[in-house]
């Protein structure tokens, strides 16, 4: 077999080295390339092309400061990544394990999901898992996606904080004009979240805003 080349992607340098030394010692992989915020995990993607790409959630999204927390970045690198390259194999390694993340995330095509709290032969065998063209998802993890929970997840739930403020507004029925002045952006800025948003929930116009917004318990109708 291949050795398979892997991008490690966590915003912790200390997190990266030990996972660099655990993968780099087994024959048939080699970490070609690290990245420790979203954008930086996708321009790194663009230009190394991996064959795995191990991806942290909890570290900084395009959108919000360093010092943003929760799973965003990581869901936004994944998103890019698998839109720039719908084959893409994406392995989540993260301390979240609850929904909306694991159900989500499958469905965004991710093709394995771990905690950190695996045993690193576990994540060995993720890689090569992935890499032959499986999927390797931790028992924990499975259970949660096969659950028999039925009940839908709010897509609305991947959005940042901004993004969301701003979403909740054009529900509202706000102009970008309006959200710009109210909440102190930049008209332009305004504009780029609105995309994001669009994106991310796979939403045309304002009109889909709105009746997702309503469907979710975001507005009233």
């Amino acid at each position: 077999m291949k050795t398979a080349k892997v991008l490690l992607v966590d915003d912790h340098d200390i997190v990266r080295a030990g996972f660099k030394q655990l993968l780099d010692s087994h024959p048939q992989i080699e970490i070609i390339a690290q990245a420790n915020n979203s954008r930086e995990a996708f321009n790194t993607y663009k230009k190394t092309s991996p064959d795995v790409v191990i991806m942290d959630l909890s570290m900084p999204s395009d959108a919000d400061s360093p010092a943003a927390s929760g799973a965003q970045g990581g869901i936004e690198a994944i998103q890019r990544i698998i839109e720039h390259d719908a084959l893409a194999k994406v392995i989540v390694l993260t301390v979240w394990e609850s929904n909306p993340y694991p159900k989500s995330l499958v469905k965004v095509g991710v093709k394995g999901y771990l905690t950190k709290r695996c045993a690193p032969e576990e994540l060995v065998k993720a890689v090569l898992d992935v890499y032959l063209g499986g999927t390797h998802f931790s028992e924990s993890i499975k259970a949660i996606i096969n659950d028999g929970d039925d009940e839908e997840i709010s897509p609305v739930k991947l959005l940042t904080k901004r993004e969301f403020e701003i979403f909740t507004l054009l529900a509202e029925g706000q102009t970008a004009t309006q959200i710009a002045e109210s909440i102190y952006l930049s008209h332009k800025t305004v504009h780029a979240h609105r995309s994001n948003i669009m994106r991310k929930l796979s939403l045309s116009n304002n009109s889909e805003i709105v009746h997702l917004a309503i469907r979710h318990g975001v507005v009233l109708p």
